[in-house]
């Protein structure tokens, strides 16, 4: 399985691609709303800010007209002969002060004292002055003659009887000015909220971005419909984590290999093994657990130039493990069945030579001496092993100890029919790597000796192994038979390991011994007996 850095993988995606990605789009998709949004708001404060324009204009008309018709000496100049003479300079003033654009004072049958445009002072009024007759200071949107306006009408009182009127107003069109005037101000708002958005979603699209690495939403539902049918379909073990260590995918291999629960998995949840192979590259280690050999592999993935997690592959090697076990005693044998043909060969020219000399009773004496010492050493191996697998293997051990100049010996004590509980192959690989591991270690020592005591003891199978050699603490014997890893091709590097896994799987116990020779015991009760 190969990785690919964030660079390749997106040039092998622009050749696919075929429209916005899904930052794209939803970039594109924000903006639109929020503008949509930005437009909308715009437009309610120019309406609110004409609505509230109109509120004010009315209120300040009233005040006006209001102010005006209760002002000292106004009924003394509409009862006086010459009304419009006394009033248009001060209504006039007022006016200018009060930023109205009319104030008109004027008789109750409409006819106008004053007027912004003199022409008109002395003509009917056009507007509403019903409910001002009736005592009444109301406001209306009328289109007089300056055009619509937002105008008051009060009454004037001269006791209870209504001498004359006053109507101020203000046109639609300064009023459109002044909304204007606050316009620029809400499209500059607008603007900045726009841009302010704009931006916000730029770096909302760019993230999302950086996190789907610039995929679309087809190519994403591809890869996951890929995805998805790869996990349940590959018959490899697949965990992938992330930098922190979680796992983001554990497929149903994994969980089975590594006896995972469902649910989150963190790197803390593997076997100790596993645990310590962090976050880097692995090639080819075998891991030995409780139950399985594996065979793991690990990628670094990088984005961009940075690790963003590693994809960890593993493989059942269990099977494969035991017929390599297998293999190897019967290569052992082999080698054994070689030398001891290369042996009979130099033997049978002793005897050939001895005979050509005319030595034929000490030839005979030779011949007969060697056939018996090696019938006998097969004959007791078999009396005292029962099982013809692991009597083969202490043979074939005895022959590969000679080679390393170790003298490997079946104790007097060792007397076995069955290996039960174990199997065969259990047998086999219990003995054999206790054997191998004890070769190496007399290997290294003066003189050379391991001695190897199988029997039943209480009805529980035990096998002992003793060496001449320096024997390990019980601290650096529970270390070496930790379930551990190796990358060495044979099975060397992890006997101890394979061991503790058949004791365990049969709840026996392994113990090692320093005095007064170094041992290796191990004890494995019956199927019926209490662990």
């Amino acid at each position: 399985m190969r990785f690919y850095s964030g660079q390749q993988r997106n040039k092998g995606h622009e050749g696919n691609r075929t429209g916005f990605s899904l930052a794209g789009q939803a970039f594109v998709l924000q903006l639109a709303v929020v503008a949509l949004i930005v437009a909308a708001g715009a437009v309610l404060a120019v309406v609110d800010a004409r609505h509230d324009s109109d509120a004010a204009t009315a209120q300040e008309v009233v005040d006006v007209a209001v102010s005006l018709a209760r002002s000292p000496g106004l009924v003394d100049a509409v009862r006086s002969a010459d009304p419009t003479l006394r009033l248009q300079p001060v209504t006039e003033q007022i006016r200018r002060e009060t930023g109205m654009d009319f104030i008109v004072v004027m008789a109750p049958d409409r006819t106008r004292y004053t007027h912004t445009d003199p022409d008109r002072i002395g003509q009917a009024f056009t507007g509403t002055i019903d409910r001002a007759l009736a005592g009444q200071t109301f406001t209306e949107t009328f289109t007089g003659t300056l055009g619509p306006s937002i105008r008051a009408v009060t009454p004037v009182y001269d006791g209870d009887t209504v001498v004359a009127l006053v109507s101020a107003g203000v046109t639609r069109a300064r009023i459109g000015d002044e909304v204007g005037a606050q316009l620029s101000s809400i499209l500059a708002v607008a603007i900045a909220g726009l841009a302010t958005a704009a931006g916000g979603s730029f770096l909302i699209g760019r993230r999302l971005r950086r996190q789907t690495h610039g995929l679309g939403p087809a190519e994403l539902r591809a890869m996951y419909e890929h995805h998805d049918a790869v996990l349940h379909s590959v018959h490899e073990g697949l965990v992938v984590f992330d930098a922190d260590g979680r796992a983001d995918v554990v497929n149903d291999e994994a969980r089975r290999l590594l006896d995972l629960p469902a649910g989150p998995v963190h790197r803390d949840d593997l076997p100790v093994s596993l645990r310590r192979t962090g976050s880097g590259e692995v090639r080819d280690e075998t891991h030995v657990t409780e139950d399985r050999v594996l065979l793991v592999n690990q990628d670094v993935v990088t984005w961009a130039g940075r690790p963003i997690g590693t994809v960890m592959t593993i493989r059942d090697h269990t099977e494969l493990r035991t017929v390599l076990g297998e293999l190897d005693s019967v290569r052992n044998f082999a080698e054994s069945l070689r030398a001891q043909a290369h042996e009979a060969a130099n033997r049978l020219h002793t005897v050939v030579t001895m005979v050509e000399l005319g030595r034929y009773r000490e030839a005979v004496e030779f011949a007969t001496a060697e056939l018996e010492l090696s019938q006998a050493l097969v004959d007791r191996m078999l009396t005292a092993v029962g099982d013809p697998a692991l009597a083969a293997l202490l043979l074939g051990k005895v022959n590969q100890a000679a080679e390393r100049s170790v003298e490997l010996t079946v104790s007097d004590e060792t007397a076995l029919e069955t290996v039960e509980p174990l199997s065969a192959h259990e047998g086999v690989t219990l003995v054999g790597n206790l054997v191998d591991n004890a070769i190496d270690a007399a290997t290294g020592s003066a003189d050379r000796w391991v001695e190897v005591t199988i029997g039943r003891h209480d009805e529980a199978l035990e096998v002992r192994v003793t060496d001449s050699g320096p024997g390990m603490s019980a601290e650096l014997f529970a270390r070496a038979a930790e379930r551990g890893y190796t990358t060495k091709s044979d099975h060397h590097g992890i006997g101890l390991a394979l061991v503790h896994r058949v004791v365990s799987r049969h709840g026996g116990t392994i113990r090692t011994d320093r005095a007064p020779e170094s041992a290796v015991v191990v004890t494995i009760p019956r199927k019926d007996q209490p662990e």
